[in-house]
């Protein structure tokens, strides 16, 4: 077999963070198979009936190292044989492995040379929670975003066979990532050009929540069909093909299987469908990857998983098992006590469920996100208004622009993130338009340990140029629910971005009121220089202004931002500091100078915020120091930039 080119890692093996080098050999002893595991060059030396115990190995190490740091943790645990089987059969990193959305990488990650770091995943300097190209040969593509799997396999598979390359090409896709259209365009066109490539379908009806849908319901299907498969397969061996009732029974098993299973979908999509099968049965796994491995033309294995395999309480609470801190394995997970402040997200579900009484035309919807987004009360509460459209960001804003035409209300809760996948539809469908549909944009701005893939840090940029598009930024948990009240009553389309975690501890007042479009809160009169914040850099901001006696704006709005304040703090200031937790490229900063300079008026600016660069993964507080957004660094970006008028203030 051909071995990898990277050394051997095994000397600088580690145990998790929490074990001490005094216990390492101890620790390690207890994986007497995985201990010998460094890549899987090491993998394929075993026999197969060794995987089942290098499987078990496996998993009980992500449970501790999962329990000791955190991370995703119940989408790993049901991939764990198929991990082994998937590197065993194939020559990775040669034939390439393409996961998508990245929940369930830990396995591969601890198979390809990385097992020492695991519990380093997610923290500063450590492991990306996610394949990442630069990290590691064996991850073949950069994900985070669902369903783009089949596409970047397929790009591979075609590039390959053009060149006369018969390495292997795999797409893995699971965890609600086949309830996307992407999936079924890549579907629809290597049915077309008919490329050597499998896909692994891993279906184990869940996402974050469980699938919903019609295409889920199909899939369900396939879970009663493994009794019939087992009959099948008897009957195949027993019946002669050539006789009569082997020509009947052909025919009836192709009947059969449109009524059970989901291959007459795949089939007609050009895909050759096997399975479906146990994906945790390795001896079941090896024989249909290395049956199809060899196959021409595009294949389909469907395996059967479940989320959070081989810890019970994982398996019993899959949402609550999905990502998880650090916990005792022994004990599971600790109830949660309620916060002390309530998150954003908490804000805008009490929200929610409060407007939804004050106005029947209210609709939620959200693209697979209901507890990321915080709409689980309302789900209970309004099911009937209650709009889960999986795992189809594009298909959410469309849907709500339709309703909007209609008379209704929709509200889209969605990550900053992910309605970037929907921002054609953003335009086309909704701001041209000007349609009354109002956009909650949760975990905008810097979101920390899931680094670049989940960053919010251009909604701004990518909102604010857009016609008939009303933009808030709230700074605290009270005026979030002003803007979102504000939003949803403007009769247009409308966002409010705000960020993950808690804010300052603002009152909240239960009240649903408004706030006047487009006119900013002048927090601090001073002199010199006027601050002017876009969000959540209020805080810091209030500090520095009452350092350098400086004046402190809360903007508010990003757009229509406030003119008649800037034009009137153009007059009365020498300089002025915009302070924003967004790209600084065509940002609100940029929206603050493009209104002076059409007003003719030259005003020495300061733009901070963050900078032209995907920032790496961290705690918030250690992306915001990388990003020189802290209060120490804005400081001194500011007294750099203007000393005079810093000393000046300062004295004064």
């Amino acid at each position: 077999m051909r071995r990898s080119p990277r050394h051997s890692l095994r000397a600088a093996l580690a145990p998790p963070s929490r074990w001490t080098n005094n216990t390492q050999m101890t620790e390690l002893s207890r994986y007497p198979h995985l201990d010998k595991i460094d890549t899987p060059v090491d993998l394929r030396r075993v026999s197969d009936d060794q995987l089942p115990a290098v499987a078990d190995e496996l998993r009980q190490y992500l449970i501790e190292a999962v329990a000791s740091s955190g991370g995703h943790f119940g989408a790993g645990l049901g991939v764990v044989e198929l991990t082994v089987a998937l590197h065993y059969v194939f020559d990775t990193p040669v034939d390439r492995l393409v996961w998508d959305v990245g929940h369930q990488c830990y396995p591969h990650k601890i198979l390809t040379g990385r097992r020492s770091r695991i519990t380093t995943i997610k923290k500063k300097d450590g492991l990306a929670p996610f394949p990442r190209r630069e990290e590691s040969e064996y991850d073949t593509f950069g994900v985070g975003h669902s369903s783009t799997s089949i596409s970047a396999a397929l790009g591979m598979a075609i590039a390959a066979q053009r060149k006369g390359d018969h390495r292997k090409v795999v797409a893995v896709i699971g965890d609600g990532a086949m309830t996307a259209g992407m999936a079924f365009e890549a579907l629809n066109h290597g049915g077309d050009v008919e490329p050597n490539m499998l896909v692994v379908f891993n279906d184990n009806g869940m996402s974050i929540s469980e699938n919903v849908g019609a295409l889920t319901k199909m899939m369900a299907r396939a879970m009663a069909s493994q009794t019939l498969n087992t009959w099948r397969e008897r009957a195949k061996r027993a019946i002669p093909k050539q006789s009569f009732f082997g020509r009947w029974f052909k025919r009836w098993e192709e009947h059969a299987k449109g009524m059970f299973v989901p291959s007459t979908l795949f089939e007609e999509l050009g895909f050759h469908y096997t399975g479906p099968i146990d994906g945790h049965n390795i001896p079941q796994l090896l024989h249909a990857l290395r049956t199809v491995k060899n196959l021409p033309g595009p294949q389909l294995l469907h395996v059967i998983t479940t989320k959070g395999k081989g810890y019970a309480p994982a398996e019993r609470a899959q949402i609550e098992y999905h990502a998880v801190g650090p916990f005792d394995p022994q004990a599971g997970l600790a109830k949660k006590s309620a916060p002390a402040k309530p998150t954003y997200t908490d804000i805008f579900g009490e929200w929610l469920c409060d407007m939804a009484v004050s106005d029947e035309r209210l609709l939620g919807i959200t693209p697979a996100m209901r507890e990321g987004s915080g709409l689980v009360r309302f789900s209970r509460e309004y099911p009937q208004r209650y709009f889960d459209v999986a795992i189809a960001e594009q298909h959410a804003v469309t849907l709500a622009a339709g309703m909007a035409c209609e008379g209704a209300k929709p509200v889209v809760a969605i990550y900053s993130t992910f309605l970037q996948r929907a921002y054609d539809q953003a335009i086309h469908d909704v701001a041209l338009q000007n349609l009354d549909v109002t956009f909650a944009i949760d975990r905008a701005g810097v979101v920390g340990p899931d680094g670049a893939t989940h960053s919010g840090t251009f909604d701004l940029s990518f909102l604010r140029c857009l016609p008939n598009m009303v933009i808030m930024a709230p700074a605290d948990e009270n005026e979030c629910r002003m803007m979102l009240t504000t939003g949803f009553q403007y009769a247009g389309p409308a966002a409010i971005r705000y960020p993950r975690g808690n804010g300052p501890g603002a009152a909240i007042h239960k009240t649903l009121d408004t706030l006047p479009i487009g006119k900013a809160e002048m927090r601090r009169r001073g002199h010199g220089i006027a601050l002017l914040s876009f969000g959540t850099m209020l805080a810091p901001a209030t500090t520095i202004a009452a350092e350098l006696d400086a004046t402190l704006v809360n903007m508010r709005f990003v757009k229509p931002l406030d003119e008649a304040m800037l034009l009137e703090l153009a007059k009365t200031h020498d300089a002025f500091v915009t302070i924003e937790d967004n790209a600084v490229a065509g940002g609100a900063g940029s929206g603050v100078a493009e209104c002076l300079a059409a007003h003719g008026i030259v005003k020495p600016i300061l733009h901070l915020g963050l900078p032209d660069v995907y920032l790496e993964h961290g705690s918030r507080e250690e992306v915001l120091t990388m990003a020189g957004l802290d209060l120490p660094s804005i400081r001194h970006a500011i007294k750099a930039r203007f000393p005079q008028l810093a000393t000046i203030a300062s004295a004064g």
